[in-house]
């Protein structure tokens, strides 16, 4: 995300998200601005702003080919270190030169010279960020630990600066009289109202306080992080081979590999979703199977130098005590202002809507797996047994799945997708083209089909490290904009594959690709991007993975599986009679997949509706899930002590229900493209990449999708996905 977004409105980490239903001034003229309209504005921000040179050289703009790329491989901690702290104070003065300009406040020299500010300092955060996430070492965690509190006073400063504050509401306020388009004025009034909404109201007393929370936070959501990161940095040794009995030849192979790298004897299954999820569906194992699954379910819970618990303690009463001070009676219901749920309870009537249905199911798969096994299903069964029953009712085996989808492969099946539904292509950019921060980086060069134009770059980091984060992510170095000249894309997807030995195959599961395409997707909505300020350039966190997530039904479409997913040793594409048993068994373990997903969903809105926050977490988890009626069998998808999405930025806090909010627009969009005839329908495909993706933020998302389906979505579309019966 580039963080002009987040200095336009108010400085303020919770810009990430977008407003679904900000009004727009519609009536305001004129409709656009011409490129001389914005250089003239651009220039004029550009003169209100004082002429620094960075010293620091991770400050400086990047150069080389393809408008300029970040300097990886200079980066160090040291370097990065000193580049925040002068960053800061280069934002500073350019922050006090905007406060201070005598002119009266116009759009051009508030607005655009806001967004403006601070870039090289965005320049170091972008290239810090990367580090952190993919390198991660000791030295980086340290400089994390350091700069974060600066940077989070260094946003309060903006949002809490009362001359700043009143030139951005006299441009709101005024934005008729003052002609501005309606682009224009819903920067203004989202950057007014985000102000607002973190504090710039506040008198000095209050101001104090929520920067004293704020910082606490920043120091807070880095510990969290890093003691996660530690104990995932694990793994369990398996010393005997009848261990790994049951286990697919890649996967044996890949455990060996991670034990060889680590220096270990026989094989290790590193302590990451990649690795345990398959030990847990294959290995015959029970009891090792149990240990492997007790260690990934107790990261951050073990009462030792990585537990995470009394962090989340201090991370949920600062929250409450934020949400108390801003005036609301609850995390949840501050950080929903600006979604498309708007409300903890609307989120929840959702949630609700799935949760019973889900759990009726999750009884009859127990009870067909029961059957198989002859004893009572314990977490550590449940994908082995499921995986029994699976073959049993559908004869369909995931080792039958796995040779056909091969990582670059489904790569390549991903670009051709992207060629197929928006005329993007993807070409290899020979190693050593451009600077990467890890040797297992790829780029490859972006370009419209239709007319040879750049669009951009896209780094593929596919495998997992130490000190890497867990999970699968995307991000980008630079968006695209174009009020101060276009800007090309820099869009990365990062994953946690195990490699293979040698120059064998990297096989992946089903759910594995369709995880690439799903990160794809949120790539191909900013590749795709047609906006003219960076403001607008982030949704509301309810809707962001609506376009990652109906990407990924591409993967078992006909022309991509005779093209792309064949089978490693014969050559041959997938056969339809073993795609019929994928589609028949579509709807088969979805009661285990919506429960161990939605419950972690519900625990994240119970969790921030409360006024007065647990302090024992623990206990807190094991009785919100009793009030919920969670199955024994089933454990949830992120429990609280490692729960990363909730506890190392704000970002999904009281929002991890947003997956399942774009899952139905999601299911109505692919019910949309299956109707039509043609999964690649290039009229539906044309109109979902210039309404849904390219637009950004610019208009109410809610109203944008309404132009798209011409209704709004199905819900009931959503419960036929997942097999559920539908009222």
């Amino acid at each position: 995300m580039d963080r002009r977004q987040l200095l336009a409105a108010g400085g303020s980490l919770f810009a990430l998200t977008g407003c679904a239903n900000m009004g727009m001034r519609m009536g305001a003229a004129p409709v656009g601005l011409s490129p001389e309209d914005l250089a003239r504005d651009a220039a004029i921000a550009r003169a209100v702003l004082p002429q620094q040179t960075p010293r620091a050289e991770l400050l400086q703009p990047w150069t080389g080919p393809y408008e300029g790329l970040p300097p990886f491989p200079a980066a160090t901690p040291e370097k990065l270190k000193a580049a925040i702290v002068e960053g800061i104070a280069l934002q500073r003065a350019e922050i006090n030169a905007i406060v201070n300009n005598p002119e009266p406040p116009t759009f051009a020299n508030t607005m655009v010279a806001l967004q403006m500010a601070g870039e090289p300092l965005d320049r170091a955060l972008t290239v810090f960020g990367v580090m952190t996430s993919n390198i991660g070492s000791e030295d980086y965690q340290a400089v994390d630990t350091e700069v974060s509190p600066l940077l989070s006073a260094a946003g309060d400063e903006i949002t809490f600066n009362a001359g700043l504050f009143e030139r951005v509401r006299t441009v709101a306020d005024n934005a008729r009289a003052m002609g501005l388009t309606a682009e224009q004025t819903r920067v203004a009034e989202r950057s007014r109202d985000s102000f607002i909404r973190n504090g710039a109201a506040l008198d000095a007393a209050g101001k104090a306080e929520l920067g004293r929370i704020n910082t606490a936070l920043s120091s807070a959501f880095t510990r969290f992080g890093q003691k996660v990161v530690a104990d995932e940095n694990t793994w369990t040794v398996l010393t005997d081979e009848s261990q790994t009995a049951g286990l697919p030849t890649s996967n044996k192979a890949a455990a060996a590999a991670a034990a060889r790298n680590r220096g270990i004897e026989g094989w290790a299954i590193v302590n990451t979703r990649s690795s345990v999820d398959p030990y847990l569906s294959f290995a015959d194992d029970r009891a090792m199977r149990e240990v492997v699954w007790r260690k990934f379910v107790n990261r951050g819970d073990n009462g030792d130098a990585n537990d995470t618990n009394s962090t989340i303690a201090e991370i949920v009463r600062l929250r409450a005590e934020r949400a108390r001070l801003l005036g609301y009676g609850n995390h949840a219901e501050w950080r929903m202002q600006d979604t498309m749920a708007k409300t903890p309870e609307a989120a929840m009537d959702l949630m609700m809507r799935v949760w019973e249905p889900a759990k009726a199911r999750v009884a009859e798969e127990v009870a067909d797996m029961r059957e198989i096994a002859g004893h009572e299903i314990e977490p550590w069964d449940y994908l082995y047994y499921a995986e029994k029953v699976r073959k049993a009712k559908y004869d369909l085996d995931q080792n039958e799945l796995k040779p056909y989808f091969e990582l670059n492969n489904v790569k390549r099946g991903a670009f051709y997708m992207a060629e197929r539904l928006y005329g993007f292509t993807f070409t290899p950019l020979p190693a050593g083209t451009v600077p990467v921060f890890h040797p297992d980086v790829e780029v490859f060069e972006v370009k419209d089909k239709a007319s040879g134009r750049h669009v951009g770059l896209f780094y593929s980091d596919d495998f997992a490290r130490p000190g890497k984060r867990s999970g699968a992510w995307m991000t980008t170095y630079r968006s695209y904009s174009t009020y101060d000249g276009v800007k090309n894309v820099l869009a990365s997807n990062n994953n946690n594959f195990i490699k293979a030995e040698g120059d064998e195959p990297i096989l992946i599961s089903l759910d594995d690709a369709e995880t690439l395409f799903h990160e794809f997707g949120h790539a191909l909505h900013y590749l795709s991007y047609k906006i003219t300020y960076p403001a607008l350039g982030g949704t509301p966190r309810d809707y962001v993975e609506y376009p990652s997530q109906v990407h990924e039904h591409w993967v078992l479409s006909r022309p991509i599986l005779d093209g792309f997913m064949k089978h490693v040793e014969t050559g041959q594409p997938m056969p339809q009679a073993l795609v019929d048993k994928i589609e028949a068994a579509s709807t088969f373990n979805q009661g285990y997949a919506t429960v161990s997903y939605l419950s972690s969903a519900l625990v994240d809105m119970d969790l921030h509706t409360r006024a007065t926050p647990p302090s024992d977490i623990d206990a807190f988890e094991r009785e919100s899930l009793a009030r919920i009626g969670m199955p024994k069998e089933i454990v949830m998808r992120h429990r609280l002590p490692q729960f990363n999405h909730l506890f190392t930025s704000d970002a999904y806090s009281a929002g991890y229900y947003s997956y399942l909010w774009s899952e139905v627009m999601d299911a109505d969009t692919w019910a949309y493209f299956e109707q039509s005839g043609d999964v690649f329908n290039p009229d539906i495909a044309a109109r979902y990449k210039s309404i849904i993706l390219s637009e950004g933020n610019t208009t109410d998302r809610g109203e944008a999708y309404r132009r798209f389906r011409g209704r709004n979505p199905d819900v009931d579309a959503l419960l036929r996905v997942r097999g559920f019966p539908v009222n």
